[in-house]
């Protein structure tokens, strides 16, 4: 209960009815607008893989992941999926989808480890996306393209719910600001990495924090990150490393730094067997989508995933995940939430 945050004089903008029509707008615009910038098709995902494959996304590697065993395939375990960055890759070359093409699909998880307050739920949805690229363009400039590529969905899809919500008013910058983790780091030295991130995601509205995953100057990463799909450890510039990042907006409503994307230019084999190294997880070489990695199998890409819940949470000037998405929360969150005008479908 410490985690929740109670605005005062709270109250929705959008009553529930008008809610359920607003996310269904959000949801429609949104991928409609993301698939044309990125050019991506539309295709159907799992929603649990089998264990032991090394499919799953390990997110910063200590999660724990939801399993059950298959009574018809001789009792093998498979697990609901955290995301599908490694699975997207695989997928890439299973349609044979050519270079600068790519795909989105709807991804759906439980996180039973998440700690639940505004923002963070046990059911996550998003858009997992990704995109076919050349070893050429394997690249700081262009992971700022696809940046601002998603950010121009984003301003869109924003003047759209206003158009039709008129008591919504637009607040996103004209432009998302990059920043690499390190310079946060140089500037905000005695503060932590979602202190940093408070500081100037507030100044600016929307940035792009660059390089997740990777030890900085302190010896310390800004955030964790898996060794096997974002790569972290490739230079960029100035001696800085990584070639992923995270798009965080400014909550107006929460007033907090308020991620809504994790993505990035996806590992080569250079940089796989590098970061297995780093987190001490070599053994994962022998794993279905390592070992396809390493012979070459598999296209270079970018790809992320886009919070489906949470952007309609922003756009609609919601003040908890539970006014967007079902799920279950604890009895003392469920009261507070009543009595401070916050109403959980």
């Amino acid at each position: 209960m410490s985690n929740l945050i109670t605005p005062t004089g709270y109250k929705s903008l959008l009553d529930l009815n008008q809610t359920e029509q607003a996310i269904k707008l959000v949801k429609d615009t949104f991928q409609l607008n993301l698939s044309s910038e990125l050019k991506l098709r539309r295709v159907t995902a799992p929603l649990f893989v089998l264990k032991g494959t090394g499919i799953n996304d390990d997110l910063n590697g200590t999660e724990n992941k939801v399993s059950f065993d298959i009574k018809d395939y001789d009792g093998k375990e498979a697990e609901v999926v955290n995301s599908l960055a490694k699975w997207k890759r695989m997928a890439l070359a299973d349609y044979g989808i050519s270079t600068g093409y790519g795909l989105y699909t709807d991804m759906n998880a439980i996180r039973p480890d998440e700690e639940l307050d505004n923002i963070h739920s046990l059911y996550v949805d998003q858009w997992d996306w990704e995109l076919s690229i050349t070893k050429e363009e394997r690249n700081l400039d262009f992971l700022n393209f696809a940046v601002k590529k998603i950010y121009e969905s984003i301003k869109r899809t924003e003047f759209v719910i206003q158009e039709y919500y008129t008591e919504i008013n637009p607040i996103l910058p004209e432009n998302i600001t990059f920043i690499h983790s390190e310079d946060l780091l140089a500037q905000y030295p005695d503060l932590t990495p979602k202190e940093r991130e408070l500081k100037v995601v507030k100044q600016y509205g929307a940035v792009f924090i660059i390089g997740i995953g990777g030890e900085l100057a302190n010896g310390q990463p800004h955030d964790g990150r898996a060794p096997d799909y974002d790569d972290w450890t490739t230079d960029t510039i100035n001696g800085y490393k990584g070639l992923n990042g995270d798009i965080i907006l400014w909550n107006p409503i929460l007033e907090i730094a308020f991620e809504i994307s994790s993505m990035g230019i996806r590992v080569d084999k250079k940089a796989l067997l590098k970061q297995l190294e780093i987190s001490g997880t070599q053994e994962r070489q022998e794993l279905d989508f390592h070992s396809k990695l390493i012979k070459g199998d598999l296209p270079y890409s970018i790809g992320g995933g886009i919070g489906q819940s949470r952007l309609c949470m922003y756009y609609l000037r919601k003040a908890h995940i539970g006014e967007i998405q079902s799920s279950i929360w604890p009895g003392s969150m469920v009261e507070e939430c009543k009595k401070n005008n916050i109403v959980l479908v």
